[in-house]
């Protein structure tokens, strides 16, 4: 029979005891990580999000205690009260934090039975752990192990800290709506139906760009906000469909200025022969001196279009990084990439897009190139402008993109214009944030750290699911709720939305 918790009330976590709490008397509440049985005398491991306690039952000292001990089974959740004791010389534990004491139970509580889980919750190394889908199918078991609510807790501290600091620079923090209208220029958007507007639909944010940049018009000055943002595109180890990011807008902004914002927030010869074969051995002679590389050495090389050997080379060089341990554990080296091309060419559809977004302004010098470009019909030199946009970088991992915007409705014109957007589609898919360009708009500028990618980081870990509570699959799946699911059909046809075979 299962006990009442009643008025019992916890006195200490399972990682606050020390040697110093010696010959108090303490009540613990937790988990059953472990439990060993020696006869007279039963060990468990009582766990909870603080650490591991020892609790020892004693047939001796108290029997009925020990008696009930005795149903206990790993993952039960129970309340101990006893005395907290010094460990022997031999018995002390150096792994655990409380290794010098353990409690002697007097009493105990059966909160809660729980069945066998169906992997093993805590293994000696990462490549014992159990597979991964059967992982994020039973993931508030899997949220147990120490190592992932250790990362849970590392986000929690550097969330807490953003919010110090940017309080302390005078940022407010604002809260902007999520559901908001698609404006497809970039990734993908997730949509929303309206009821009561039929055949319309909502969009999830892929950020609140419009609406940081409309703040700065509006006079707030300085924001920031933490927020959730969508994107409907093809997942990697370091992306999630949903996200967090810390979205920061501020008014007469350089790029210098976000810069020190961000800065301050302290947080073989066989491939020899082939290559011989394929250019020669007065090429390969000449690679190798312009590399500066002797016998032995290895030269990478990668022959394409500019953006896909860049990719390719990038992900190269953080692949070995990683094979090879050229990065030293808890060694972060940090810098911004600047001055982005302003437009790329999309050869498949035959036109340029914006790098960043079509908010983020050009440079200075180059807008005498943008309106010969546009008005003057000389496209190419669309490829030749730069952008003030900048990213900040750590250990090969992108974790920011940021810019100085675009505050003047001219500019912001000319740059639909080459992106391909009528007068009319621009007004009809902006037309809100142009009127707003019209009533004085100061200089603005910002950037949104993914908070996700910042903590995978500081945590060593390469699988942005393993510093998210509930995350999704590759696939953008979420295997412990079955989603995406079927909905009720009274809903669809309430929506007037027919799903075609």
């Amino acid at each position: 029979m299962l006990d009442n918790l009643g008025n019992l009330r916890r006195t200490k976590t399972c990682g606050e005891l020390r040697v110093e709490h010696t010959g108090q008397k303490v009540v613990l509440m937790g988990w059953v990580a472990r439990r060993r049985d020696f006869g007279p005398l039963t060990f468990f491991d009582l766990r909870d999000r603080d650490g591991v306690t020892q609790v020892v039952f004693n047939e001796e000292t108290a029997a009925e205690a020990h008696a009930k001990a005795k149903e206990v089974r790993g993952e039960f959740v129970i309340a101990v009260r006893g005395e907290v004791v010094a460990r022997e010389e031999g018995a002390r534990n150096p792994k655990l934090e409380t290794g010098e004491v353990e409690v002697q139970a007097s009493e105990v509580w059966i909160l809660n039975d729980a069945r066998t889980p169906p992997f093993q919750l805590e293994v000696a190394a990462p490549e014992a752990l159990a597979a991964e889908e059967l992982r994020l199918k039973y993931r508030y078991l899997d949220l147990r192990r120490p190592q992932l609510q250790a990362h849970l807790r590392l986000r929690h501290r550097v969330v807490a800290e953003i919010r110090r600091y940017m309080d302390e620079q005078g940022f407010w923090e604002i809260e902007t709506p999520v559901l908001i209208k698609s404006t497809p220029e970039g990734a993908r958007d997730y949509v929303v139906p309206s009821r009561l507007h039929h055949g319309k639909f909502y969009a999830l944010p892929q950020s609140p760009q419009l609406f940081k940049q409309l703040c700065m018009i509006a006079g707030l000055d300085r924001y920031y906000q933490i927020a959730r943002c969508f994107r409907d595109e093809d997942l990697r180890a370091d992306r999630q469909p949903e996200f967090t990011q810390l979205d920061v807008e501020f008014s007469f902004a350089t790029e210098e200025q976000v810069y020190t914002l961000v800065e301050g927030l302290k947080l073989g010869d066989e491939v020899t022969s082939s290559l011989l074969k394929a250019l020669g051995a007065e090429t390969v002679a000449r690679v190798a001196e312009d590399a500066g590389a002797t016998r032995g050495d290895a030269v990478l090389v990668v022959a394409g279009k500019s953006k896909v050997v860049a990719a390719s080379l990038g992900a190269l060089r953080n692949e070995i990084a990683r094979r090879e341990k050229l990065i030293p554990d808890n060694s972060f080296a940090p810098l911004w990439v600047t001055e982005f091309p302003m437009f790329e060419f999309d050869e498949e559809h035959g036109r340029y897009y914006a790098m960043h977004h079509p908010f983020t302004s050009p440079l200075d010098e180059d807008l005498p190139l943008l309106e010969r470009a546009v008005e003057g019909g000389e496209t190419d030199l669309l490829g030749k402008l730069r952008a003030k946009a900048y990213d900040p970088v750590i250990n090969g991992v992108e974790l920011a993109s940021g810019s100085i915007r675009i505050h003047r409705r001219d500019v912001q014109r000319l740059i639909f214009k080459a992106l391909g957007m009528s007068e009319e589609e621009a007004r009809s898919r902006f037309g809100f944030f142009l009127d707003a360009l019209e009533y004085g708009t100061p200089p603005h500028g910002g950037i949104a750290p993914g908070i996700d990618r910042l903590v995978m980081v500081l945590a060593g870990t390469d699988n942005i699911r393993d510093v998210i509570a509930f995350p999704k699959t590759a696939s953008a799946a979420d295997l412990m709720i079955e989603s995406p699911g079927d909905v009720d059909p009274r809903l669809l046809e309430e929506l007037h939305i027919q799903i075609k075979e």
